[in-house]
């Protein structure tokens, strides 16, 4: 399994305070099954703006220090979306995932932005693939589920969180992943792991939940052959999105 969204590099974001912390979670990842992981510290102006170069000699650390855990470890980020996105990118100051056309972004999570389309439009233009991240998390994916139809029409991509599916943020974030992977609109799984003993842990019993909702072979794919491809940096072939339909109490189904 690969990790395609992770905040063990320390010092860096809101994610792991300390080298100890780090090679503790990169052992509990290997523990679950990960073979590789994408770190990908937040990208936000204003609050987190540590340059790809400082990330990148940490990494190089982290590397030399997990040599005997045999696990493989490469550089991204979770970029706050704003229109100065390519600005970001193009200056080194934050980064794609694995030097890759697959871009992580993150939007806000209460209130749809008015310049998400924006956004979405300037990464496809310049050859981008947007990866938006959990958006089983936002409140207006929550609302209208059916908002990602059109997104992934135009090449963006999703990634639902380990946790989302267990209960981890919730029982209504938890009942929209459900119904993201259902129907098709879930292209990824990633830990978004920020401490030791919370997310890895939780990863053995999240598969099995996602294992009865989607089968064996849809597992291989979030977890495994997709991320593959963004390490590889190769097209991913998705199954169409199924719309979901309102039931007559008004709830998604």
């Amino acid at each position: 399994m690969i990790d395609v969204h992770s905040h063990i590099v320390y010092g860096v974001d809101d994610g792991s305070k300390t080298i100890e912390d780090t090679m503790h979670m990169l052992k509990e990842a290997k523990k679950v099954g990960f073979t590789d992981i994408i770190c990908t510290p937040h990208y936000m102006e204003g609050y987190y703006e540590v340059p790809c170069k400082e990330i990148s000699s940490k990494i190089s650390q982290i590397r030399d220090l997990a040599e005997g855990i045999n696990i493989k470890i490469h550089q991204g980020n979770e970029i706050y979306a704003n229109e100065n996105i390519m600005e970001y990118i193009k200056s080194g100051q934050a980064t794609s995932l694995n030097g890759s056309r697959y871009v992580l972004i993150e939007f806000p999570m209460q209130t749809k932005p008015i310049n998400m389309d924006q956004v979405i439009y300037l990464l496809l233009q310049a050859g981008k693939v947007p990866i938006v991240a959990h958006p089983e998390r936002y409140s207006y994916v929550r609302e209208n589920p059916n908002m990602l139809l059109e997104y992934i029409e135009q090449g963006v991509l999703f990634q639902t969180n380990y946790g989302s599916i267990i209960g981890m943020y919730g029982n209504e974030i938890k009942e929209t992943a459900k119904k993201l992977l259902t129907h098709n609109m879930i292209h990824f799984l990633g830990s978004d792991n920020h401490r030791v003993n919370t997310v890895y842990k939780n990863i053995p019993e999240a598969l099995k939940t996602l294992e009865k909702l989607v089968g064996e072979n849809k597992v291989q794919e979030l977890t495994t052959d997709n991320p593959e491809c963004i390490l590889n940096n190769e097209e991913i072939e998705i199954d169409e999105p199924i719309e979901l339909k309102k039931s007559i109490f008004g709830s998604w189904k």
